[in-house]
């Protein structure tokens, strides 16, 4: 037993660190907008997706709803800051359609949340329930945040360029999928494995498509977006 906690333990903190990966893999991605000062074609959608994910996950780790997951606290933790700082910054150079969406998206992350919490810990009593609620709900939050790439890999089939499918976030949806799959089976988690599982699954479609455009898609293209945008922005500039 203390065999399996110990290699439970290790390959969380193993996962923590991958999770960081993850997490980071969006830094160059957040440069480029900075840089063109446009979010260009660049989808807000996973950010908004695994915002809510990160919010639920650390909740599920709490100890008066699942006893013994304080890397699932860490883990979850970290992402939700990073996650929010994407957020913002997607914020700032979208348009003002795009940011309406985030608001709307993020106002009613944050009322559900509230609602899932209150319900919890005043309808709930025992961490079985309460795991088994929160469990089921960060599955299909999961669920939602692997499938919002979706839009990213449909338009890559469709214009079969990868250009706006960063390589490093699908490399580390994969490796993050996959370490996390280790970690529920040491100690089996029903409600950790499965959307771990398909978050597996999406990083290799996402790996395997981008080996498939890879050579079709057109880098030279970066340049041109940013002088475009760079000139919007003065046209914006002058108009205000």
């Amino acid at each position: 037993m203390t065999d399996i906690k110990t290699a439970r333990t290790v390959v969380g903190a193993i996962g923590n660190v991958i999770a960081f990966g993850l997490y980071s893999a969006p830094i160059p991605t957040m440069v480029k907008i900075c840089k063109m000062k446009s979010v260009a074609e660049f989808k807000p959608d996973p950010y908004i997706a695994t915002v809510i994910n990160c919010m639920m996950w650390a909740f599920y780790g709490l100890p008066f709803v699942t006893p013994d997951n304080i890397l699932v606290i860490t883990n979850n933790g970290v992402g939700l800051v990073m996650e929010l700082v994407y957020v913002i910054i997607f914020f700032i150079f979208a348009t003002s359609p795009v940011r309406k969406k985030i608001t709307i998206a993020i106002v009613i992350e944050v009322i559900f949340m509230a609602v899932v919490v209150f319900c919890t810990l005043y309808f709930l009593y025992t961490t079985k329930q309460r795991s088994m609620l929160v469990g089921i709900l960060c599955i299909i939050f999961n669920v939602i945040m692997y499938a919002a790439p979706l839009t990213a890999m449909a338009q890559v089939i469709k214009t079969k360029s990868v250009k706006y499918m960063p390589f490093s976030l699908s490399l580390a949806n994969f490796m993050n999928g996959a370490i996390w799959i280790v970690y529920s089976c040491l100690k089996f988690d029903l409600y950790i494995l499965i959307p771990n599982v398909l978050g597996c699954l999406s990083g290799t479609i996402q790996l395997i498509l981008y080996a498939v455009y890879y050579k079709t898609t057109n880098w030279k293209d970066d340049d041109e977006d940013n002088e475009n945008s760079n000139s919007n922005a003065e046209i914006e500039q002058s108009q205000a």
